[in-house]
Formats: C-alpha cells, structure tokens, sequence
C-alpha cells in the first residue's frame, strides 16, 4: 500500500517517543506541516520531543530509512499492510468530521473495513458488561430499530451492552462500528473475535488510535470512549451503575455537546441507578428507539418510525386472551404463582398463554421468573 510523503512524515512524527496530543497538536499548530521535521533546525524543535526522541530524529535525519526509526516505521507499516488495516490521518477525507470537533482528538486511527461509514449519521450505544437480561433485550432492540433508520451503531466490542449493540446492528444487515481500547491485533476480550470479524464483513469497519501491539489497559479504555462519543450524533446508555465507565462515556460527549439519552428502569436495579442520574442531570429520557430518531429529526425519522410501525403491528397478531396476559404482565420480573393471581386463569391456561407469549419473542423466562421484552 503507498503512502503519500504527508502520511509517512506523520506516521514517523507519532512513532517518536514522550509524545501526548496536545505536543502533537501545538506542534501542527505552530508548523503546519511535519515535513519542517527535516528542514528545522533541531534546536528549534527541542521544546517538543523528549530527549531520547531528539537522538532518534537526528539519526533519521543522518541515516533516513537505515535509522532505526525509519526501519521501524517501515517493519510497522509492512504489518498493516499484511493485516489489511488503513491508517486514516485527521487530514484524510474518510477521518470523521465529528471527531474532529472534540478538544486533541486522536491525530491517527487504524481501520480495519469499510472507511466510508466513518462519517455517516451515528448513534453510540453503551451500558454496562454485567447487564441484566432486559438491559441486553433493549441494547439489541434499540440498535436494530437505529440500523434499520440507517445510522450506523458505534460501541466498544465490550461484553454485555457493547456486544449486544452490534449484534442487533448486524441482526438487521445495518452498520456498526466497533472502537477498540487495544491495537486491532490484540483484540479484547478474544472471545469476541468473529464479532469483530462479523463486523467487518457486513460492511462496518473496527477502529482504534493504538497502534499494533498494544495490549488492553485499564488507562486506554476512557481514551477509546471518547472516540466513541466523539464520532456520534448522540450516545445512548442502556444500563449503568453509578460509577461506570458508561456514565463517563455519557459526560464527555456532553462535554462534546452532544445529546445524551438515558433509558430507564426499575428503581430497584443498581444498573438502573446511573441512568436515572443522568436524566436527573438533564439527558434524554427514552422508552423507544423512535425519541432518539424523532428528536435528532433529519432525513432519516420517516424511515425509523416506519420500523417501529412494523413492529408494532407483530403484537396484533397475539390472540386476546395473550394480549390481555402481556398487559397485566408489566415489565417488572413476575412469578407464576403472581401471575396466576392477577390473570384469574387456571394452571393450564397460563401455561399455554405463557407459551404463545414466549413463542412470540414478548416474554422471557428465566429461574420460574417471567419478565417482558420487546418484540
């Protein structure tokens, strides 16, 4: 894969040691173009690179490809291009306008797939790894509903909400982008490895500023988070504890000034409680994908609420007697015998409703306990 003199003098500028991206950006701010890497005198540049990067900037600039920077650039770039992994620099055409807004957004991101979903409409959806069952029910849900109105449904590959997210994405042929806290070699958690590549195959795309290697690291993930955020019109959260990484997510892309949505629950489940702060924080309360879509507005409401039209016709389809049972249900976990009380019905008609019910997708069970979901 060739790559432009631009591209390849930024690329050895971020492989330089001791360098964060406020140095990156001042210094692209002050040069404009990492080609007065050759041209500067050093002393002029020593205010922004690390000692140890000084010594390897004037061995490239003596040595050129034989330094050891310009080997090392030249081995890093030979295994992208083996793995099939872009390099998209904030001056790329594909690089997400969006994220360019955030404050010392990532100079760099490797790709792996399709770039020019980068900078379609987006939703980021995230919650909790250790969500409940109905958390999972409505990550999915959600995201189908979203994929199907043709924005592209961005998370972190995570367990729990994250995973749930693409797969409902992927369950309706839609788009989902998967940002990742590690290199794209080192994917994680490993099991999540024909997700990633699922992913890829459908048409979205695994994104990540760490370069190959990298390993995951509990001081990567908030980075990964604000990509995120960054790159979507909104983030939704599904489930989250107080303190979470998901309520983290939610407040830097306030700080990013985009819309915040919050789906609530029971006032009894912890991973209720972070959603509920943030409505009381001013987020978005939804109850349906159709409040993210309507209030985002633009061209693609008409096509979302005609898919929730559809799914709300697969309910007219249950008998009376089914519908009825769905209703005095609720979406608070039930036990038979509770059931039993409210219905009036005997033993054999709840089993049988309970059943068509569970046939149907509306209701899961799980330990005798009976709760409702979406269709």
């Amino acid at each position: 894969m060739p790559y432009s003199a631009q591209t390849r003098s930024h690329f050895i500028l971020l492989r330089l040691e001791d360098w964060s991206e406020k140095s990156y950006w001042s210094f692209i701010r002050q040069y404009n173009c990492p080609s007065k890497l050759m041209s500067e005198p050093l002393d002029t540049l020593a205010a922004y690179f690390s000692r140890q990067a000084m010594v390897r900037l004037r061995e490239y600039r003596r040595l050129g490809e034989a330094s050891h920077l310009g080997r090392q650039v030249q081995a890093e770039l030979d295994k992208l291009e083996h793995a099939e992994v872009e390099l998209v620099f904030h001056f790329h055409q594909h690089y997400p306008k969006l994220l360019l807004q955030i404050s010392d957004p990532p100079p760099l991101l490797y790709l792996q797939g399709a770039s020019d979903c980068l900078n379609l409409p987006q939703i980021a959806i995230v919650g909790s790894r250790h969500a409940s069952a109905g958390g999972l029910d409505n990550a999915q849900g959600f995201a189908k509903v979203l994929a199907d109105a043709g924005f592209v449904i961005g998370s972190g590959l995570a367990l729990g909400i994250d995973a749930a997210a693409h797969c409902g994405a992927l369950a309706v042929e839609g788009k989902t982008l998967a940002v990742l806290g590690t290199g794209i070699d080192k994917l994680y958690p490993a099991r999540h490895k024909q997700l990633a590549a699922d992913i890829v195959a459908s048409g979205g795309a695994l994104v990540t500023e760490f370069h190959l290697g990298v390993e995951p690291m509990a001081k990567n993930f908030p980075r990964r988070n604000r990509i995120i955020t960054g790159m979507a019109m909104g983030t939704l959260v599904v489930e989250a504890a107080v303190r979470s990484g998901s309520l983290i997510s939610a407040r830097l892309a306030l700080e990013q000034n985009r819309e915040v949505y919050a789906i609530p629950g029971s006032i009894h489940n912890p991973l209720s409680k972070g959603c509920h702060l943030l409505i009381k924080e001013g987020a978005h309360l939804v109850e349906e994908a159709a409040d993210i879509v309507k209030q985002l507005q633009g061209p693609l409401a008409f096509q979302g609420e005609l898919c929730l039209a559809e799914q709300e016709s697969e309910n007219n389809t249950l008998e009376p007697a089914a519908k009825d049972l769905l209703e005095q249900l609720g979406y608070d976990p039930c036990n038979f015998d509770q059931l039993l009380e409210r219905s009036g019905l005997s033993v054999g008609e709840l089993n049988n409703q309970l059943l068509e019910l569970e046939l149907a997708g509306l209701v899961r069970t799980q330990a005798g306990v009976y709760q409702r979901r979406k269709a």
